[in-house]
């Protein structure tokens, strides 16, 4: 009689196992393809939190500020790789920010709950002026993805090199918190 209860927990014990099994290995019956990241995939916004912030704002024209994106993984494990893509956007004008010329390009994997950040880093323009943009808001893109996140600029105006360049630069992603 004491053979068929341990019989029946064995039985129960490798069924539970096979059903774990087959629902976290096949992900191709969720039909969200886009929304949410296979585990080391490219990250996707759909999987991440935002949080913006000055590290140090600049006070006056010509003074050099710092904003931080951090981005929080709130899916699967995924990565980011490379420089994200930012806009500066101020009514009809807008300006690409390019990459920080002095920042190394890296592939970080950001587990569940894992933060990375970017920061861009802007000269303040004269407020009004001809060689300066009044940035309302920014728009970034993560590497190879067609979508964009925005967020209001409350910073100032940001100094022009020339008509379209921005004195300004983003850097590369990087492990942010513990």
């Amino acid at each position: 009689m004491r053979a068929v209860p341990i019989t029946v927990t064995a039985l129960a014990a490798a069924l539970l196992l096979t059903a774990c099994s087959s629902s976290s290995d096949d992900d191709s019956g969720s039909g969200d393809g886009e929304s949410k990241a296979a585990a080391g995939s490219a990250c996707a916004f759909d999987d991440l939190g935002q949080e913006v912030g000055p590290v140090d704002a600049a006070p006056g024209a010509g003074d050099t500020g710092n904003v931080t994106v951090t981005l929080t993984n709130k899916g699967a494990e995924c990565t980011l790789e490379g420089f994200p893509t930012v806009d500066l956007e101020a009514g009809d004008a807008s300006a690409t920010v390019p990459k920080d010329a002095a920042a190394e390009a890296q592939k970080l994997t950001l587990p569940a709950q894992g933060t990375a950040s970017f920061t861009i880093t802007y000269t303040r323009g004269e407020s009004g002026g001809d060689q300066s943009l009044a940035v309302k808001t920014v728009k970034y893109g993560l590497p190879g993805a067609s979508a964009t996140e925005s967020f209001t600029w409350s910073y100032g105006d940001v100094a022009l090199k020339s008509a379209d360049a921005p004195d300004a630069s983003v850097s590369a992603y990087q492990q942010a918190g513990d």
